[in-house]
């Protein structure tokens, strides 16, 4: 191999899980291909985030369901992104809100409000939540970051009301996982998170924001399309394989 194929291949123990209940589909059945890299360059991540996957700690994956092609891979074209007259309020309401980007951290109040934040939703949506331990969140969001992998810290008064977990790639930035404050929903944390995300790649001159998956008719997705133009990739090529990026607007019904 030659310089490029060792850093696209890197050393790594690949495998599969069994099939699992789907979180997005109703009576549906998941399995995920599953690369576990211990020293995972920016330019791999990179190759593979471009080409669909998703990074968890040291965990690259993709789906690889029997019968089901639902999830497409999207992302946001940070050069010609439009903002509507909600978002723009958005910006407006986070005025006051401390912006911290660093190097992935675990404290106390990273798992407290991680914690809060699961509880809520099971209240709300019906997730399954249990506690997250210390290890978890560490194999998690911690583990795994390199070079790359970044948190951004929301505060407000002082307190932690948001954490948003990316990273920071060659052409773009890869949404991995955002928690906050349910006591400061009004502010659209979330939104607002992902509008950050925007103008930093903006700053950084990256032109994409790789924003996970979607699937039609999954209610936990139904944010994704206001976050315009976007592009999606049908499947998940090998990194030998050019992907294949088509212009769409995601359906928003």
């Amino acid at each position: 191999m030659n310089k490029k194929q060792d850093i696209l291949n890197p050393l790594s123990t690949d495998f599969s899980m069994l099939d699992y209940e789907c979180a997005y589909l109703p009576d549906k059945m998941v399995r995920m291909n599953y690369k576990y890299v211990n020293n995972a360059s920016k330019t791999f991540a990179t190759a593979v985030i471009d080409r669909g996957w998703r990074r968890f700690g040291k965990y690259f994956f993709h789906p690889i369901c029997q019968g089901c092609n639902a999830c497409k891979s999207i992302r946001i074209n940070v050069n010609d992104y439009h903002y509507t007259k909600s978002q723009k309020k958005s910006i407006k309401r986070n005025k006051n809100t401390e912006i911290i980007v660093q190097t992935p951290t675990l404290t106390t109040a990273h798992l407290d409000l991680y914690n809060k934040y699961h509880n809520f939703k099971h209240q709300k949506d019906g997730w399954t939540h249990r506690n997250i331990s210390q290890r978890e969140y560490h194999e998690n969001f911690v583990d795994g970051a390199s070079d790359f992998g970044k948190e951004v810290l929301y505060i407000i008064d002082g307190k932690l009301v948001g954490v948003d977990l990316i990273d920071i790639l060659d052409d773009g930035i890869s949404s991995i996982y955002f928690f906050y404050d349910p006591d400061y929903a009004s502010l659209s944390l979330g939104t607002y998170s992902l509008l950050y995300q925007i103008q930093l790649a903006t700053i950084l001159e990256l032109p994409w924001i790789y924003l996970g998956y979607w699937v039609d008719g999954c209610k936990a997705f139904a944010y994704k399309p206001n976050f315009q133009p976007q592009e999606m990739l049908d499947g998940f090529p090998h990194v030998s394989k050019e992907p294949h990026w088509q212009s769409s607007e995601t359906s928003r019904s």
